[in-house]
């Protein structure tokens, strides 16, 4: 069975993208580039075994942007990308693939087609391949910022990544070129005399670089979840004996606890159904049964944040949820703020995508009787067309 491998490069600072952090590390439409980068790959192959090169200052930022992932150990990238590469090469010699993949960690759209046609062209014998797209804008050669002639954009293609290699032919190449000033794994090859062949590029498999690139990203992740979902939810516990009640993964000073077999945080548990209900996908007593005694006492994080894999699974995400928090006592406001923030966090969403609220039955029914507390949630959730 043919091995490969996949270097990604995600050792650049990525300034000009803006936002303080570095590019691969910033989030589009909810999650960070350099993970879209890494899923798109395990879409392809689940099989790929995958590296990530990184700066040393990273490395919280790496660990919680491909939590969950199953990956190669990290390597740390040089002062070039030439020589973060052969970091990378370096960092796989154990597994000697037959083929190794390289590719920026700022271009999260490698589509199944792209990936495929660089590696069917090296599984038909091609000792080097680049995907690329063939020039279509009128290019002008400049001077002092005056045009001074028109270059002929005949067999003039833009390269992308991944770029692919037999990985023992890359391997030597790299080594052979140490010191050598070169922008990319292809011209490696090419200064060792190799032959560099092109596969199909795609537009889309675009380069995150400007601000403008990330707005572009944003709107087309966007139009790609079309298929927009609403979930409602309800929940109520009832009081018991206690001195405080979990609320919104918050936990409220009071006078009374809330019944229930987990913590019993009806914000939560409601907000949970709301999401799976958007995605059809049963609700809390399907998948955490209060049969099951390793649930007592379980604090509602772990349904939430359940909840929000579902939806992440299909390659979806959540857009806004809402809560509404029904009773009489303890009072909610002085706390709205920070439940925002902890749901914020759990969905790992922004908290402008976060509404609580909550109101009074005027004493009326059994929380105007201040005898628990019900919760009403709703959730919005995109998912891809012809998603199940």
């Amino acid at each position: 069975m043919t091995q490969v491998s996949v270097i990604v490069v995600a050792a650049g600072r990525g300034s000009r993208a803006g936002k303080g952090l570095p590019k691969q590390y910033r989030k589009v439409a909810g999650k960070p580039v350099l993970r879209r980068t890494i899923e798109s790959f395990l879409a392809v192959d689940p099989a790929f075994k995958i590296i990530c090169v990184i700066h040393p200052d990273d490395q919280d930022l790496y660990l919680e942007a491909t939590k969950g992932l199953e990956l190669e150990q990290r390597v740390f990238g040089g002062a070039t990308r030439q020589e973060s590469v052969l970091n990378g090469l370096s960092g796989i010699e154990h597994l000697n693939p037959d083929f190794v993949l390289v590719h920026d960690a700022a271009r999260p759209f490698a589509s199944s087609t792209v990936v495929q046609g660089v590696m069917d062209a090296l599984q038909e014998g091609a000792q080097a391949v680049v995907p690329a797209v063939s020039v279509v804008d009128t290019l002008k050669f400049v001077e002092d910022n005056t045009i001074k002639h028109t270059v002929a954009r005949d067999n003039l293609f833009a390269v992308q990544t991944p770029q692919g290699f037999p990985f023992q032919a890359l391997l030597a190449a790299h080594r052979a070129v140490i010191g050598q000033a070169l922008t990319d794994d292809a011209a490696v090859i090419e200064a060792s005399g190799g032959a560099v062949t092109i596969s199909r590029g795609e537009p889309t498999n675009y380069k995150l670089t400007s601000p403008e690139d990330f707005m572009k990203a944003e709107k087309d992740i966007l139009m790609s979840l079309a298929d927009v979902r609403v979930g409602s939810g309800y929940d109520v516990h009832r009081f018991e004996a206690g001195d405080d009640v979990w609320l919104c993964g918050v936990k409220v000073p009071f006078t009374q606890s809330l019944k229930g077999h987990s913590d019993a945080d009806v914000g939560l548990h409601a907000l949970t159904d709301a999401i799976l209900a958007a995605i059809a996908d049963g609700d809390i007593g399907t998948h955490f049964p209060p049969s099951e005694e390793k649930w007592r006492g379980a604090p509602s994080d772990i349904f939430l944040t359940f909840a929000r894999d579902r939806v992440q699974q299909k390659d979806g995400m959540i857009a806004h949820v809402s809560i509404c928090l029904i009773c009489e006592e303890p009072k909610i406001g002085p706390h709205k703020e920070i439940m925002r923030i902890r749901i914020a966090e759990l969905l790992e969403i922004d908290i402008s995508r976060v509404s609580v609220q909550a109101t009074t039955t005027e004493k009326l029914g059994f929380t105007g009787r201040k005898e628990g507390i019900a919760a009403q949630a709703t959730a919005t959730v995109r998912l891809p067309i012809g998603d199940a």
